[in-house]
């Protein structure tokens, strides 16, 4: 009789402790369902901008006679704004979202190298794009920002961002939802690491994006990274542990 209690308590406390282990792998799939959502919608925003700014190119490009060089960087463009549809179909993770920023960066220095040959320019130096909001394009310069309760540092800055900061205005900061408030990007937490560090990774060690410690805070979650990620060229050791879209509407009409 005892026995036969013993290998019953032995079988419900199985039973519990498998129940227990299911519920704790469920809890944390969906926190990381939840800490994934709002970085997938800013990369599915960044691809639909991307587009956008391939038919504006479309437009401006129309009549004019586009040489061998010009003809390839905009093959470049399409076909990276194809690739970061197809990458977006299958994020399982925040890292993924590295593969799809480092994309999008390529295609719109391919955009600028486009404008620029059809304008007779040099082709313009590969900068990382704008730190403010990396769908302004490349930099053009570097300008001193504060952020709060940081320390100065360079960042790199589009034309429009210069020009404002230098004016004493604020610059067009890429803000995202922390719970209530809207916070700069890097502030949103460490699941935002992968997004920055596709766009600015493939340019070396960017210690000015810490911000004096500002850089990825724990407000957005306790993403970890893990791995070197699905980033291609646009791996960083600058601190980076990481790692359905239709395009928004928009089909190329190319």
């Amino acid at each position: 009789m005892e026995l036969v209690l013993l290998v019953v308590v032995l079988a419900v406390m199985g039973a519990v402790a498998v129940v227990l282990a299911r519920r704790g792998k469920e809890r944390e799939l969906r926190r990381r369902e939840d800490e994934l959502a709002p970085v997938k919608k800013l990369a599915f925003e960044d691809i639909t901008a991307f587009g956008v700014d391939l038919q504006e190119l479309d437009y401006e490009m129309s009549g004019h006679d586009l040489d061998a060089g010009a003809n390839a960087d905009y093959q470049r463009a399409l076909d990276a704004y194809e690739s970061a549809k197809t990458a977006g179909d299958s994020i399982t993770e925040p890292e993924d979202i590295r593969h799809i920023t480092s994309i999008v960066e390529d295609g719109r220095y391919a955009i600028a190298c486009v404008r620029a040959r059809v304008e007779g320019r040099p082709l313009p130096t590969r900068r990382p794009p704008c730190f403010f909001d990396p769908r302004h394009g490349p930099s053009v310069a570097d300008v001193p920002f504060v952020p709060p309760d940081g320390v100065e540092r360079d960042v790199p800055a589009c034309a429009l961002d210069v020009e404002r900061v230098n004016a004493g205005a604020e610059p067009d900061v890429r803000k995202v939802m922390v719970g209530a408030q809207r916070v700069p990007y890097w502030q949103g937490g460490r699941a935002y690491e992968p997004y920055a560090a596709g766009y600015f990774g493939a340019f070396g060690p960017m210690t000015w994006m810490f911000m004096g410690g500002m850089m990825f805070g724990d407000l957005g979650g306790g993403y970890d990274g893990g791995g070197d990620g699905g980033g291609g060229d646009g791996g960083s050791d600058g601190g980076f542990d990481g790692g359905g879209f239709d395009g928004g509407g928009f089909d190329g009409g190319f």
